[in-house]
């Protein structure tokens, strides 16, 4: 038995990882080595397929790749154990059979299509049509997959980091046409991108912490002025604490009603998610109002163990409030109960961080921070005189503010004075 026949054999008996059969690239190779024994027009055609499909891919010079890629990110009995960090709970024949897989797969990526080519049964028939076939390289596996090998415990520490699945794959996602769909350019803001409100972020922080560490935490509502990055702030807990397994989910506000869906998704995944609903405001207690309500505590399809819910809002009691709701003189017997639950939703998260506009003083240390990142050279007085101008015409002070203006400064250097 040649060593394309043996590999053949040992991708029909995957266990672990055997969903990979069902990925396209290692599908249509894996039918392209079952045709071995077949008649010359039909491995031919496999040959063609298979060639056209990796490089529609863009993988022909990169099969390696695209190959393990595809191990890297399945779902099974290993990856969500891994995962969860319970890897060495398994049993002694699942990990076995986890190394054997990944050598298995590790094989088969590397094979040359001169060997594949070599090894058909009638290669004598298709000698002149085979020099003439376009061949693919294997280029280098996976970093992840390769670096493990058939290590399972250093296998198992790629996915505790990295997550399982689709999870591995991509870090942030949306809840979307009743499903949660990846976000193909999610932003990559860090902490390390901010200036100023690091009291209010590191309150948020601890809480994040807090909950990936399996302790009391609680969910939270940022609150306060526009453009002040409570947004950011999430966004960036999101991509700090990746490596621990933390995944965020954004939920539409008008798509509350669906909250019970994306529970049952997302509960028996060993990840752990901030569910983000974002500018979340009501004129009125309509029943996303009602519903987000139950989420937050006393409904019976409330957020699992493994996720917070991060909520930012313009308003601190999110519902809009009128002078009317507080008078004693209008026409209803049940004003305070109206007031009540009016407060009753913001006053389900357990925790409130407010953030405020800053002062002239911090606004420009916002501003000069963000222009020394950017490495714009003006002097001091100029870029302060300007961030005035810039504030006062956009109605006031802000982070969102200051990066418009620097922004708009860095575009304008060589080109005209930061005041023009």
């Amino acid at each position: 038995m040649n060593r394309v026949e043996a590999i053949k054999l040992q991708l029909s008996s995957l266990s672990i990882f055997r969903g990979i059969l069902s990925r396209s690239v290692p599908q249509a190779f894996y039918r392209l080595l079952c045709a071995l024994d077949s008649k010359p027009d039909e491995f031919l055609r496999l040959y063609g397929e298979f060639f056209s499909l990796i490089s529609e891919r863009g993988c022909s010079d990169s099969l390696a790749y695209a190959f393990t890629e595809a191990a890297l990110f399945d779902e099974n009995c290993f990856t969500r154990a891994a995962a969860a960090g319970e890897a060495d709970g398994l049993s002694e024949g699942v990990l076995q059979a986890t190394a054997r897989d990944c050598e298995t797969i590790l094989a088969a990526a590397r094979l040359q299509s001169g060997e594949v080519l070599q090894a058909y049964s009638r290669y004598e028939e298709i000698k002149e049509i085979a020099a003439s076939l376009p061949r693919w390289q294997s280029g280098s596996a996976a970093e992840g997959f390769a670096a493990c090998g058939g290590d399972t415990a250093q296998l198992a520490r790629y996915y505790r980091e990295n997550g399982c699945g689709i999870f591995a794959r991509y870090k942030a996602f949306i809840w979307r046409g009743g499903d949660i769909r990846p976000v193909l350019n999610y932003d990559t803001v860090s902490m390390d991108d901010f200036t100023g409100y690091e009291r209010q972020r590191e309150t948020v922080a601890a809480n994040t912490r807090a909950f990936l560490e399996g302790k009391s935490c609680n969910n939270c509502l940022l609150y306060g002025d526009m453009g002040t990055g409570k947004s950011s702030t999430v966004k960036a807990m999101a991509n700090e604490f990746r490596r621990q397994g933390l995944r965020i989910v954004e939920m539409p506000k008008e798509r509350l009603i669906d909250f019970p869906l994306l529970v049952d998704k997302i509960a028996h995944l060993p990840m752990k998610f901030i569910i983000f609903i974002d500018d979340l405001s009501f004129q009125h207690q309509d029943q996303s109002y009602t519903t987000l309500k139950a989420v937050l505590e006393g409904g019976l399809a409330a957020r699992p163990k493994n996720a917070l819910i991060y909520a930012t809002s313009n308003r601190r009691h999110i519902v809009k409030e009128k002078l009317s709701d507080r008078s004693f003189e209008i026409d209803d017997v049940n004003t305070r109960d109206n007031m009540q639950e009016t407060l009753s939703l913001s006053d389900r998260f357990g925790l409130a961080v407010c953030y405020t506009i800053p002062s002239k003083k911090e606004f420009l240390e916002i501003v000069r921070a963000m222009a020394q990142q950017r490495g714009v050279a003006v002097s001091d007085d100029e870029l302060c005189a300007g961030a005035e101008r810039f504030a006062l015409a956009r109605g006031g002070r802000s982070p969102r503010c200051a990066k418009q203006y620097v922004e708009s400064l860095f575009c304008n250097i060589g080109n005209s004075s930061p005041d023009r």
